[in-house]
C-alpha cells in the first residue's frame, strides 16, 4: 500500500473574546438597530422595508416561474382527462389530493375521477402532480395566487371547480406524430 499524503493545517485558536460570540452579537443588534431606526424615518427616501398589507393589498409582481392554482383540463367532449390513475396523489408529499375512481359509461374511457379533490391549504405547490400526470389533466399554470380563506372548507377545490378554472387541453393522445417524424 502506497504512502498517503496528508497536509497539517494549522487552526487559529479563538480568544476567549471571540469564542464568546459577544462580538458577533453586538455586530447583529446594530444591523437590527439600523434598520429599525432608519425604517421609523417620516422620509420616504430613507425607508428601505416595504411592507405590503396582504391580502387588501394585492401585488403584481410574481416570479417567471410561478405554478399558481391547479386546475383540471378537459377533453374535446368537455368531460375531465383525468382517468383517475392516481400518480398526482401518490406523488404528492402533502398528501393534499384526493381520488375516487369511478366506471365511465363510455367504454373508450375505462375510469374517472368521480371524486377529486385538492386541499389547497396542504399543498405546497411543488409542481410533481403536474409533472406526474401523464395525460395532461392537471396543470398549475393560471398565475393566480390562493386568496385568502377564512373557513377552511372554502380551501378544498372540488372536480367541477377545478374543471372551471381549466380548459380545453391541447395535448394529443400519443403525441405530434408530425414532430416526431421530423
Amino acid at each position: 500500500m502506497g504512502e498517503v499524503n496528508v497536509k497539517k493545517v494549522n487552526r487559529i485558536k479563538p480568544s476567549l473574546w471571540e469564542k464568546s460570540y459577544i462580538p458577533e452579537i453586538i455586530r447583529g443588534l446594530s444591523v437590527t438597530a439600523k434598520h429599525f431606526f432608519g425604517n421609523l424615518s417620516p422620509r420616504e427616501s430613507r425607508r428601505q422595508i416595504f411592507t405590503r398589507a396582504y391580502p387588501d393589498e394585492g401585488t403584481d409582481y410574481y416570479p417567471e416561474r410561478f405554478r399558481g392554482l391547479h386546475r383540471l383540463m378537459l377533453r374535446e367532449d368537455g368531460q375531465v382527462r383525468c382517468v383517475a390513475c392516481m400518480c398526482c396523489s401518490t406523488i404528492c408529499p402533502a398528501d393534499c389530493i384526493h381520488i375516487e375512481a369511478g366506471e365511465h359509461d363510455d367504454p373508450n374511457i375505462e375510469k374517472y375521477p368521480d371524486v377529486f379533490v385538492i386541499d389547497e391549504l396542504r399543498c405546497i405547490v411543488c409542481g410533481l402532480c403536474v409533472e406526474a400526470c401523464p395525460c395532461d389533466a392537471i396543470r398549475m399554470d393560471t398565475g393566480v395566487h390562493i386568496p385568502p380563506y377564512t373557513e377552511r372548507d372554502d380551501a378544498f377545490f372540488e372536480r367541477d371547480l377545478l374543471m372551471q378554472l381549466g380548459g380545453l387541453s391541447e395535448a394529443k393522445q400519443g403525441g405530434n406524430t408530425k414532430a416526431a417524424a421530423e
